[in-house]
């Protein structure tokens, strides 16, 4: 990746230019193939999107959750890979931007975390969450992979042993946020920037997947690999409260996003078939017709809906009103299930001409179907929701063991 030249620009005109000129463009290759869609993510980073997020301190744009969200949603909406992958991106820059902040305001000198943010600033560096496991799965909070002093010569080494269930942009990414047991501390976590080519991290095989297929998310294996003490964000036991706190809010609303701009898009598509499609044997086209009219104004509306509740959501954030917690959980869930039913809605307006392969719709229709089953799922983020109606914590003692 290449670094930005020195202008500033509003970020939006800079990623419709990256959107139209290469994102775009390659989003049928990139499912058709499940490739990597490495020249939209170096658009993307030379545009200064991938630093957005990053304190203006540290060179990025020093944006916040709703300008990620938009990016997030503007990428759905043309290639759910690329959007995808961006969106971990951001969720692992906010795991850094707050260990970086914690080192600032602890007096400590610059750290692996503003070091790594400082190179995605500069268009350099990209990202990612290494959460779920293969022995919990889903339950990301609930890492088996384990931690342990090294025993070098100085005693500031240590031995990460784990294996990663699915990884975003494996193989692929310059680094990742890497969850463990603690080292001592009392806790269900703690976390690490792991650099991609540190000796005994491995990603397991291609993707090959329904939906998203071409954001290169694998299994990855830590065998006796060593990272410096210096590696750990934030304190030892701690990063399940940087995981919910910092990163759980920007993928929960970026992935919401995401969901919300490919019904955008599948509201759009329908439209246009509707008035492309000729009935020659009655004179009219689609749009005469009842029922795909009524078809493509549930369409609208529950784009409508979900927009609004995403926006909504960030309002609640940015305003820190008692009820963000609780909408942060349900806009994933909410906007995850609206896009499959709304792609469904879309693949029965459009008929054959939306079932080929040559349709954005049957594109749009497989990548609706990932936000289900992304951790959190909709049915864990079901489970968070009835305990915050309850009083409960989200977690009990049992889930963080």
């Amino acid at each position: 990746m290449s670094s930005p030249g020195p202008a500033k620009e509003p970020y939006t005109g800079a990623l419709a230019r990256a959107i139209a000129d290469v994102v775009e463009p390659g989003a049928a290759e990139v499912d058709a193939t499940g490739s990597f869609p490495r020249k939209q993510i170096d658009a993307l980073a030379d545009a200064g999107i991938l630093g957005l997020t990053v304190p203006a301190g540290l060179g990025g744009g020093g944006a916040g959750l709703r300008e990620a969200a938009t990016v997030a949603r503007e990428l759905g909406a043309v290639c759910g890979s690329t959007a995808m992958i961006v969106t971990m991106h951001y969720a692992a820059t906010a795991a850094l931007a707050a260990a970086a902040a914690a080192a600032e305001s602890a007096g400590m000198p610059a750290d692996i975390a503003a070091i790594a943010l400082a190179d995605i600033a500069a268009g350099r560096h990209l990202s990612t969450l290494a959460f779920s496991e293969s022995g919990s799965r889903s339950h990301f909070w609930a890492p088996l992979g384990t931690a342990v002093l090294a025993g070098d010569a100085d005693g500031t080494a240590v031995r990460l042993d784990a294996s990663k269930s699915w990884v975003t942009s494996a193989g692929q990414a310059d680094s990742y946020v890497w969850s463990s047991r603690p080292l001592a501390a009392a806790g269900p976590m703690t976390l690490w920037l792991v650099p991609a080519r540190a000796d005994g991290l491995s990603a397991a095989g291609a993707f090959d997947g329904l939906g998203l297929r071409g954001n290169a998310s694998a299994p990855m294996s830590a065998d006796g690999l060593l990272v410096p003490l210096a590696a750990m964000l934030g304190d030892d036991g701690a990063g399940l409260d940087v995981a919910l706190a910092a990163v759980l809010p920007v993928f929960l609303i970026g992935s919401a996003s995401m969901s919300a701009g490919l019904m955008g898009r599948l509201t759009a598509e329908t439209a246009g078939h509707l008035q492309r499609t000729q009935l020659r044997h009655l004179g009219q086209s689609l749009a005469q017709q009842a029922q795909p009219r009524a078809q493509l104004a549930r369409l609208r509306i529950e784009a409508d809906r979900t927009r609004a509740l995403v926006e909504e959501t960030l309002t609640a954030v940015e305003q820190g009103r008692p009820d963000a917690q609780l909408l942060v959980l349900e806009v994933k869930a909410a906007a995850g299930e609206a896009a499959a039913d709304a792609a469904d809605l879309a693949l029965r307006a459009g008929g054959g001409a939306a079932f080929r392969k040559e349709s954005p719709v049957e594109r749009l229709f497989r990548d609706s179907r990932a936000a289900r089953v992304m951790a959190p799922t909709t049915e864990a983020l079901y489970d968070f929701i009835g305990r915050a109606l309850c009083g409960l914590p989200l977690l009990d003692a049992g889930d963080e063991s």
